[in-house]
């Protein structure tokens, strides 16, 4: 119903208007959309095969839900889509503070106004934006947040004894009545005030200081949560749990391409990074890979989870570390590079939680051997893994380039140098570009310079060179020499 030039309870009653509540509506309106094939979750990549169907199910059912799972499985994002399955607008009594339907009033207010005013009653239109409501559970939230408090300022303005169900202040779920009510991270709600949840969920009851009020709230509730053995902060209680009728799990991103089409949809790049900055395909699976090494690491708190925000935020830093160089050097556009990946070491500490073993080694010394690792996996993607090249009979495609630094050369890659001296260090390397090449000889020119680093970074990582961090930038030289120079450096300092 979306004629809101009704305008009165006679009209309304006239127009033909059916109550249903909300978790009804929602019902028909998931019908609605399915007998059309359309989705009504926009946005929300790769559950179409596993939470989807769940949760499509349950609204089918007319359940509660809590959605189960680690941080950054988009548990909120689909709360608020929810919204989408709702109708447009509803026709509620106008000044009513708990959106009582004109058809079926609960509040004593609504009850005395239609007494008073009968068909006259005034009637306004409630759009679906406004009927969501979200709050984070915190251990300071009290009953009187959620459910409602004696208010005794509206006691002494409209001069009431303090028995008069009108000097009741109603909570954010009263509040909610006809709308969709979101607790987000549940067990971090004190267990007293999980409780206090149960009627509601359950039988209807609304218990405000001794008030006895039947109050049949018409609410759909959602809840989300990290999963209960997952977090020291607190537990959901188990009647509480029992009263929530569909539980379902999220999980994380299950292939590579479907993180990366996440990452890329939800980071904001600026028009003009996007214009003047290239970053290749391959760079953008090494921000995937560093997440999917994260959650695979014995020095990260696995039962935390590693977010999704992880690679939005450093595919956001690596735009940003190409931008600064581009602006230092003058130049009017480049590309991004495997050394800018080091630039993204602050979106990586920020958002992974260590284990005991991770806080001794240092969350900076995990982030940089976490990108070694993706550096690493995306090298072997790419190139033969060099011990066994080494062993095999046929030539080792690395071998001219190892003897070249077996010879006492160097290579300084330095974040801060234009792109054409970058490309004109690795250049130096013999065999470095011929084997990239003969390799990949379709890709551009700026890929097969990317490539050239990922071969020095890898081979590094295989401990076939050595590779020292400098001030801005790293240096390969060849392994045996950097080792003679630490062994002279401890000589020299004993």
């Amino acid at each position: 119903m979306t004629n809101q030039s009704i305008n009165t309870l006679y009209q309304l009653k006239r127009s033909g208007y059916q109550s249903k509540t909300i978790k009804q509506e929602m019902r028909d309106n998931l019908i609605g959309f399915l007998k059309k094939g359309e989705n009504p979750f926009t946005g929300i990549q790769g559950y179409d095969d596993t939470v989807l169907p769940q949760l499509q199910t349950a609204i089918l059912s007319k359940h509660n839900i809590i959605l189960l799972g680690l941080r950054g499985q988009a548990k909120t994002r689909i709360a608020r889509l929810m919204m989408n399955l709702l109708d447009e607008y509803i026709p509620v009594v106008s000044g009513s503070e708990i959106n009582d339907d004109p058809m079926l009033p609960m509040s004593r207010y609504a009850i005395d106004l239609i007494e008073e005013m009968g068909d006259e009653t005034p009637v306004e239109w409630m759009h679906r934006n406004e009927r969501y409501t979200e709050k984070l559970a915190t251990p300071d939230v009290s009953v009187a947040d959620l459910i409602g408090d004696v208010d005794p300022i509206k006691a002494a303005t409209l001069k009431l004894h303090y028995n008069d169900e009108r000097v009741l202040h109603f909570g954010l779920i009263p509040r909610s009545h006809r709308c969709i009510f979101v607790i987000n991270e549940l067990p971090d709600l004190q267990a007293r005030i999980q409780v206090s949840l149960f009627n509601i969920l359950q039988e209807g009851d609304l218990q405000i200081r001794g008030f006895k009020l039947r109050l049949p709230l018409d609410v759909q509730f959602i809840f989300t949560a990290n999963p209960e053995d997952y977090t020291n902060r607190g537990s959901i209680v188990t009647p509480l749990k029992d009263r929530i009728d569909s539980q379902i799990l999220t999980h994380y991103p299950k292939t590579l391409d479907l993180s990366k089409r996440i990452t890329t949809q939800e980071v904001h790049i600026s028009k003009e990074q996007r214009e003047t900055i290239l970053v290749s395909e391959m760079l953008l699976d090494l921000i995937e890979y560093i997440a999917i090494e994260a959650r695979k690491s014995d020095l990260v708190d696995q039962k935390s989870g590693v977010s999704a925000r992880l690679t939005i935020s450093a595919l956001e830093n690596l735009y940003s570390t190409a931008e600064r160089r581009m602006l230092l050097t003058g130049q009017n556009k480049t590309y991004a590079r495997i050394s800018d990946l080091f630039g993204v070491l602050p979106s990586i500490t920020g958002k992974v939680e260590l284990v005991y073993e991770g806080e001794l080694e240092g969350v900076s010394n995990v982030a940089q051997a976490l990108t070694g690792k993706a550096i690493k996996a995306l090298f072997n993607e790419k190139f033969p893994n060099p011990e066994k090249a080494k062993k095999a009979k046929k030539p080792n495609p690395f071998a001219t380039i190892l003897n070249w630094f077996n010879d006492g050369y160097t290579v300084s890659v330095h974040s801060t140098v234009n792109d054409l001296a970058y490309q004109k260090e690795l250049l130096t390397v013999e065999g470095l570009p011929e084997l990239i090449k003969e390799s990949y000889p379709k890709y551009s020119e700026p890929e097969k310079v990317i490539l050239m680093e990922l071969v020095l970074h890898g081979l590094a990582e295989y401990s076939q060179l050595s590779k020292h961090n400098l001030t801005k930038g790293f240096e390969f030289k060849d392994l045996m020499s950097s080792m003679f120079e630490m062994k002279n450096r401890h000589e020299d300092e004993d």
